[in-house]
């Protein structure tokens, strides 16, 4: 046995990286368990294995006391019977007795085989856990392999099994076995049962990874994708940006006759892609965000400065605030802003409204329906 053990110690080291120091103190306290266990033994126990010749021992330590003073043979030692064993022992001294079974071999076999099992269970876990610790935020692909009330599971490389939850499917998308599918880590918990890896294909920043393999700009940092406003499968808006004043941020993401924008749209099922220039210049900004319709004035509310009403011309007021107010609310989400739109019309009567002093403000009735309002 023993040299069968210490060749396990020298390949679980050498093979899966375990510290043999870390191995040896799991096995001596399964010894000490164990023996206690076994033999209904007192506390005062130690047991040591000897990494080197595989050798195992179980000692029983006693603390020197005076004669008077003695009261436990089981957890001491008289002064004068240490003195037969040493003339240098002293009170307060502890002295460790070979207590070692005869019959210890195959118990101590038990607990050899079970810590190191126990130790390459946990390093396979670990290993796990930290390898895909990196990929968090990251995209991998993964094949399709069953699904549940709770959870779609996503079979990654290594065999290793990743969850995603009904929220991070995209509504669109029905999910077949044995599907390849590009899918967004977004967290590895490392818990008893061992690493949990969790997965999205609903999270914004999915298509932030997407255009980085298809952009080489953004991939190298030359154009930086600033915010994303996102809803899964449908529609998304990303804004961007670049300090090369060469450069068009927008049309780098476009790509030649769109190739590099219908990648990622292919990628996500046909979910639409805007993408608008981000700038400075906090106005602009949100007219570029209501792309595709056209912005006549941006005011902002002199009470909240994260409040702005959006004027826009009469015929581009379905558009601003899209189907079901998508292209509003999806705006308002990539600027930070809560935006009221009104069409010019509507702008001008309100405005006409509160131009005239002699009309009490609690007869002023608008001849419109209530503006869009989006946050």
């Amino acid at each position: 046995m023993s040299k069968e053990l210490v060749d396990a110690l020298n390949a679980l080291e050498a093979e899966r990286g375990i510290d043999r120091t870390v191995v040896v103190e799991a096995l001596e306290n399964a010894l000490k368990a164990a023996y206690k266990k076994q033999y209904n033994a007192a506390q005062n126990v130690e047991a040591t294995f000897d990494d080197k010749k595989g050798k195992m021992t179980i000692k029983q330590v006693k603390l020197v006391v005076l004669d008077e003073d003695f009261v436990d043979a089981d957890l001491e030692i008289s002064l004068s019977d240490a003195l037969k064993i040493n003339k240098a022992y002293e009170p307060g001294d502890e002295i460790r007795f070979d207590v070692t079974p005869k019959d210890f071999g195959r118990m101590a076999a038990q607990a050899a085989k079970q810590v190191i099992v126990q130790k390459m269970r946990e390093a396979g876990r670990e290993a796990i856990y930290n390898k895909f610790q990196d990929y968090e935020n990251e995209i991998i692909t993964g094949e399709v392999e069953r699904q549940d009330a709770r959870f779609l599971y996503v079979m990654l490389a290594g065999q290793q099994e990743a969850v995603m939850a009904p929220g991070d499917q995209m509504p669109n998308e029905h999910y077949r076995m044995r599907d390849r599918i590009k899918v967004l880590v977004t967290k590895v918990d490392n818990n008893l049962k061992g690493p949990q890896i969790f997965v999205s294909r609903t999270a914004p920043d999915l298509v932030k990874r997407l255009f980085e393999q298809e952009v080489p700009e953004v991939y190298d940092g030359t154009v930086e994708i600033v915010s994303i406003a996102r809803e899964a499968g449908d529609r998304s808006k990303i804004a961007v940006y670049t300090h090369d004043a060469d450069l068009d941020p927008v049309g780098a993401l476009v790509g030649q006759r769109g190739v590099r924008v219908q990648n990622v749209v292919n990628e996500l099922g046909g979910e639409h892609m805007d993408i608008v220039e981000w700038v400075e210049d906090e106005a602009q900004y949100i007219a570029n965000a209501l792309n595709p319709s056209e912005v006549t004035d941006v005011i902002f509310d002199q009470e909240n400065e994260r409040v702005v009403t959006v004027i826009v011309p009469d015929d581009q007021l379905s558009l601003a605030i899209g189907k079901r107010g998508q292209n509003a609310r999806l705006a308002a989400r990539l600027t930070g802003f809560k935006i009221d739109i009104k069409s010019e019309s509507e702008a001008g009567d309100l405005l006409k409204a509160s131009a005239a002093p002699e009309i009490a403000e609690d007869e002023v009735v608008s001849e419109s329906d209530t503006p869009a309002d989006f946050s």
